[in-house]
């Protein structure tokens, strides 16, 4: 086998093209060595590989789905946008440069050599690469400067599915315009279509899906239901799928978690959803009477902490010290302290900026220099809540600029936590990730409120993965989808 790849496109974002990338990534791997692959993700959600290389978060779910290691070459452009048509653009896991999007199209070329390079150092390890496209794949504005969905296309004359959502309306028309709209040398590889997030009556369906196979000559490969993932969210185009979440005795309990205008790595909350209730603050939005508060990472934490300020959203927060909860990780433990200094790195101009002053810590930004790397820790049981669990350990990763003086760490040598144990910071993504931390902190809460605890059933990420590939096989046709795939 040589060079054997499938590309998934979709109709538009957030149609499910990552999970149908995860779950065909675990279908193949059962017989064959696979490899997940993004030209380009713009996201906010990010992790980081062994080696401290930074990619889009999909890719490293897709690359464990598939059972194989995360690696830089899946995802070897990161667009992480820090507002004002400006991202912050990640190549092959480093930081390259801010640029905006116009300087970015105009550099595209560079982009193309690095793909190449990426694609067959993938190939040389792997039988058959699954790639992602991004958006939607009829963007025909960007088709001469497209890496992604055309780009990748014609770069690899991979055979293509495309998927469409069925729960945004209009999927039969979504699935044949852009298949009217794409270049006539990427429209012959389109292989078959998947519908996804369906409800309802799949006979009352039927009709259109053959109309839509006479009228296109490609077969519809089969419908995917309605169903709740159980793995980390892409980016922030989920978080309107989060309001309200929660069921039973989870409602109960209420965290909120401010939803910062440029957040980042909101997945660190996710393992909590199911236990208790989580809901998502605009920073002008009331807050209400939490029983704890999230201050999640952000791209820009000078930007978003002025931000907070004027929305009056800072005073909010500072008046539940010492009453609740109230946990800052990345950005949001940056924002915790007294002061942050930016030598200009963080909002272009040198200056001094008050934090929320919540704990005894100042952050400064010195360079454009960030700290990426996996990581291993002993807890520190300070307080209430960390007391039970004082001395075990728990993993997360780093991914951010500026570094934090602490007199109290908690986390090994990192973080910080208040006079009382309920304010506490980290630079650990992936937190609630350990479950000892997340069982501690849904313990105490449930106590406050005088309820009683069960800690969850342990789900693993294997499980998750099989749950959701066995979803996809009982849904489409498997034999074509090999067919197609050339395996």
């Amino acid at each position: 086998m040589e060079k054997k790849s499938l590309l998934i496109l979709g109709t538009a974002s957030h149609v499910g093209k990552s999970s149908v990338v995860t779950a065909i990534c675990r279908i193949l791997s059962r017989s064959y060595r696979v490899a997940p692959f993004k030209a380009q993700n713009m996201s906010l959600n990010s992790w980081i590989t062994k080696d401290g290389k930074e990619i889009g978060i999909a890719q490293a779910i897709q690359a464990k789905a598939a059972g194989t290691e995360p690696t830089a070459d899946m995802n070897p452009v990161l667009l992480k946008p820090k507002g004002d048509c400006v991202s912050q653009v990640i190549l092959l896991g480093e930081p390259y440069a801010d640029k905006s999007a116009g300087q970015y199209y105009d550099s595209i070329e560079e982009m193309h050599a690095v793909l190449k390079g990426a694609l067959e150092r993938l190939w040389k390890e792997h039988d058959i690469i699954v790639m992602e496209g991004a958006g939607g794949a009829a963007e025909i504005n960007l088709y001469e400067r497209d890496i992604v969905n055309v780009g990748t296309a014609r770069l690899t004359q991979a055979p293509i599915i495309l998927v469409g959502d069925i729960e945004r309306g209009g999927v039969f028309a979504s699935l044949y315009g852009t298949v009217a709209l794409l270049p006539e040398d990427v429209r012959k590889n389109v292989k078959g279509f998947i519908i996804n997030k369906f409800r309802g009556d799949i006979e009352i369906l039927r009709p259109g899906l053959k109309q839509l196979e006479e009228k296109t000559g490609i077969p519809v490969l089969g419908v995917l239901p309605h169903f709740k993932l159980r793995i980390p969210s892409e980016d922030s185009v989920s978080l309107g799928d989060k309001e309200g979440e929660g069921s039973k005795a989870e409602k109960e309990i209420e965290i909120a978690v401010i939803r910062l205008p440029r957040i980042s790595n909101f997945t660190d909350f996710e393992p909590l959803e199911g236990l208790v209730k989580v809901r998502y603050v605009d920073i002008d939005e009331d807050l209400g009477s939490p029983d704890a508060i999230m201050i999640p990472g952000t791209k820009n934490t000078v930007n978003d902490l002025l931000d907070l300020r004027a929305s009056r959203m800072d005073k909010k927060i500072q008046a539940f010290k010492g009453k609740i909860p109230i946990f800052g990780i990345c950005g949001g433990y940056q924002m915790l302290g007294r002061t942050i200094f930016d030598s200009g790195v963080e909002n272009g101009v040198e200056a001094e900026f008050e934090g929320l002053g919540l704990l005894d810590i100042g952050t400064r930004f010195g360079d454009y220099k960030k700290r990426t790397v996996q990581v291993t820790k002993k807890v520190k049981g300070h307080g209430p809540i960390l007391k039970p669990i004082d001395g075990e350990e728990i993993k997360g990763y780093e991914i951010h600029m500026g570094v934090t003086d602490s007199n109290r760490t908690v986390f090994g040598d990192d973080g910080a936590i208040d006079e009382n144990g309920l304010v506490i910071g980290t630079y650990l993504h992936g937190l609630f990730d350990n479950r000892n931390v997340r069982n501690a902190l849904v313990q105490y809460l449930y106590e406050k409120k005088g309820l009683e605890y069960m800690p969850e059933e342990i789900i693993s990420e294997n499980d998750a993965y099989e749950e959701l590939a066995n979803v996809v096989e009982q849904n489409i046709d498997i034999e074509k989808l090999y067919e197609i795939a050339g395996v």
